[in-house]
């Protein structure tokens, strides 16, 4: 394994404990071995937060190219030092602002997507998600069960039933596509895996 994932792995516990912590190890681990698997030249994050998640996918990967998207000024900034860092810069291209408003002017297709973005945007992102999306390439779409609130297996508090209803919305756009194979597994807090079949 190359070194400096120990380096990275030091840097997502610290992110960890951090009001935006990042993706689970679990979730990681199921993403790096679909990056393994898919040997994809070009991946796009949504929600890339401090960048960790796509370093270890470059690291993983060293041939891929990865475009991230993230809305907030200060971890955009953080994710531009991280792929410093960790010597992927040159195959990064980091786009700061709103993911609904920068998707629909991105171009080329892409063999692998991470959507970890705002849950409420997810139907938003989703059309822009398959235009993107190569034929058998995969989108993974991050905590799509929530604490056992989406699937029912836990109350849904009170303040969170719009939340839980847009991505309840999402997983039946999903699932009732013909375009897309997609299967929930119990990985995190749930991870979307589909991939588009035409």
């Amino acid at each position: 394994m190359d070194e400096r994932f120990s380096e990275l792995y030091a840097l997502r516990e610290e992110a960890k404990k951090g009001r935006d912590p990042t993706a689970p190890d679990e979730t990681l681990a199921y993403l790096l071995s679909a990056v393994q698997k898919k040997r994809p030249s070009r991946i796009l994050e949504i929600g890339a937060a401090e960048g960790l998640t796509s370093c270890a996918m470059l690291l993983t990967e060293p041939k891929a190219q990865l475009t991230a998207i993230e809305c907030d000024a200060e971890r955009a900034n953080k994710a531009r030092e991280n792929f410093r860092r960790f010597g992927v810069e040159t195959r990064t291209v980091l786009h700061e602002g709103d993911a609904g408003e920068i998707l629909p002017f991105l171009q080329g297709e892409y063999d692998l997507i991470f959507l970890d973005g705002p849950k409420v945007q997810y139907r938003r992102y989703l059309p822009d998600c398959k235009r993107l999306l190569k034929k058998g390439g995969v989108l993974l779409s991050d905590d799509v069960l929530l604490f056992g609130w989406v699937d029912g297996s836990v109350p849904v508090p009170h303040k969170r039933k719009m939340l839980v209803e847009h991505i309840r919305e999402y997983l039946e756009l999903l699932k009732s596509d013909p375009d897309f194979e997609t299967e929930v597994l119990p990985i995190g807090e749930g991870l979307a895996v589909s991939q588009k079949l035409r």
